[in-house]
């Protein structure tokens, strides 16, 4: 772990012998199916010893033929097609809900009913109104949960973390953060998909990527107390794929918050999918009386770091410092310094944190993103649609 923190990077006592299997059920196998299976595979050997080791139990999705391959191709013991079906195996015991924004609340408030942790992809749900009874049902089952915002897992970002709660920033001024990529731009001629359709994505670039800066806001300064907004939708139409016409894009292309937040600060947030040249564009920086840091995901090994009045004027600015240190939050884990990791990482470090979670029966909060997190995270995207309808500053009120 890093030098003062809490970020656990090895097991408990209770997995320093032989480590104890977890059944693993997952819904969806596309995007963050592989990514979360990647992750689980990794984990037994990489993140020794490991709190757990992941029994690939079952895989599910609505096409056989296709769920069938990702169950042999990523090594799965075998699938299902309802996922009703799969939370009845009792070998499941963790349920890891990979599936589009609206497979979110249902099967995971099934899973807590049957009393298995969860891993719900983010955002938590469409909508806060959706995402509180997820809450409530985990509360009262008393299972682990977690949603997968797992940047707060970048190496890096738990960095920036530590610094800010352990005051070496003193009071912090500004919190600004975008996230722009380019992927729905017209040159990519992206037809109709579901991430388009509020029906399923409940929000469009503010779902899909304003969530995880909304997170991470929370996560590194605090609680937001207000927001006012603005909104656009670039391209209202778009093709099917299959040639059946065209389909109406009725979520946000793009967006832009100014946040207030309790302790004083205020912030900026922005997402688009519109930004040419922009592929993963991530960045966040956080300015307070003792200094600032910039993070940019597309270097994600790498924190900019300025401290007021440490070096002479003549050369004093921001420093750029390799996240790579084996003393820096989970890098005892990975390579001699230097030799950096990539996105697919945080998914094993995010999992690993869960499973020890689980089986040695340790909060997943703070450091991982509980369903409590995750409604917050929706109220708050809520808001920010109000606010750009409205034209109106809204109060965040959980």
């Amino acid at each position: 772990m890093s030098e003062g923190t809490g970020f656990t990077t090895m097991a408990g006592t209770k997995a320093k012998s032989i480590s104890p299997e977890v059944g693993v059920g997952m819904l969806g196998y596309a995007f963050m199916g592989k990514a979360h299976t990647n992750a689980y595979k990794t984990i037994p050997y990489m993140m020794y010893p490991p709190p757990a080791i992941p029994a690939l139990v079952a895989i599910c999705g609505r096409n056989e033929e296709a769920v069938a391959e990702a169950a042999r191709r990523y090594g799965y013991e075998g699938y299902y097609t309802d996922w009703r079906q799969m939370l009845e195996d009792d070998r499941v015991q963790l349920f890891d809900n990979g599936g589009p924004n609206n497979l979110h609340a249902e099967p995971c408030i099934a899973a807590a009913q049957a009393g298995k942790h969860i891993l719900c992809e983010k955002p938590l749900a469409r909508t806060a109104e959706e995402a509180k009874p997820m809450l409530d049902a985990v509360k009262k089952a008393g299972v682990k949960h977690m949603v997968a915002f797992n940047y707060r897992f970048v190496p890096a970002i738990c960095q920036a973390r530590d610094l800010i709660t352990s005051g070496a920033l003193g009071q912090i001024y500004h919190f600004r953060a975008t996230y722009p990529q380019e992927w729905i731009m017209p040159h990519y001629n992206m037809p109709m998909i579901w991430r388009l359709e509020k029906k399923i994505a409940g929000s469009g670039a503010l779902g899909d990527l304003g969530a995880h800066i909304v997170d991470l806001g929370r996560f590194l300064v605090g609680e937001m107390k207000s927001v006012s907004a603005m909104t656009r939708t670039f391209i209202t139409e778009r093709p099917w794929a299959d040639g059946s016409g065209m389909g109406i894009v009725d979520v946000d292309d793009a967006f832009a918050a100014v946040v207030e937040f309790e302790n004083g600060a205020i912030g900026t947030l922005e997402a688009t999918r519109y930004a040419a040249g922009c592929k993963n564009r991530q960045t966040w920086e956080v300015n307070g009386e003792k200094g600032s840091l910039r993070f940019n995901l597309e270097r994600m090994n790498e924190l900019e770091v300025y401290w007021v009045g440490e070096e002479p004027k003549e050369t004093r600015g921001f420093h750029d410092v390799l996240i790579t240190e084996g003393y820096h939050p989970w890098w005892e884990n990975w390579w001699p310094h230097g030799h950096i990791i990539g996105w697919e990482h945080t998914f094993v470090h995010e999992l690993t944190h869960f499973l020890d979670c689980i089986v040695n029966d340790k909060d997943v909060a703070p450091y991982g993103a509980t369903f409590e997190d995750g409604y917050r995270a929706a109220v708050i995207c809520d808001a920010i649609l109000e606010a750009a309808e409205t034209k109106r500053q809204v109060d965040i009120n959980y």
